[in-house]
């Protein structure tokens, strides 16, 4: 029988999310699955800002979604677990079933899409 996660534990997991539901974050993250990149290739492979990129990265680095990888005057970066991929993949299994549902959801607002 499994158990009902404590309000902590709820938030705590509510939180880990939140590092994925911005769409410039899970661009990153998404980059990052073909293993580390520099700052300058997620720039180029996400399409954001450098200045964007970095404070996304801080973000996921404080998080511990990702991690650096210093590679003499570079720093690389790449997901900190293999279970963070693991997570991505089953995003997208589950959006080839209900991505109409999550797409036309007037609950979740604008779509991300439309952030930038």
């Amino acid at each position: 029988m499994s158990r009902v996660a404590s309000i902590g534990e709820q938030g705590l997991k509510a939180k880990l999310f939140r590092g994925f539901s911005d769409a410039s974050r899970l661009s990153i993250l998404e980059a990052l699955r073909g293993g580390p990149r520099s700052v300058t290739e997620l720039v180029e492979a996400t399409g954001l800002g450098q200045s964007n990129v970095s404070n996304h990265l801080a973000c996921l680095l404080d998080c511990g979604l990702v991690r650096r990888e210093p590679r003499g005057r570079f720093a690389y970066y790449a997901l900190s677990d293999p279970r963070v991929e693991s997570l991505l993949e089953l995003a997208d299994a589950l959006l080839s079933d209900v991505a109409v549902g999550v797409a036309s959801c007037p609950r979740y607002g604008p779509g991300v899409e439309d952030r930038g």
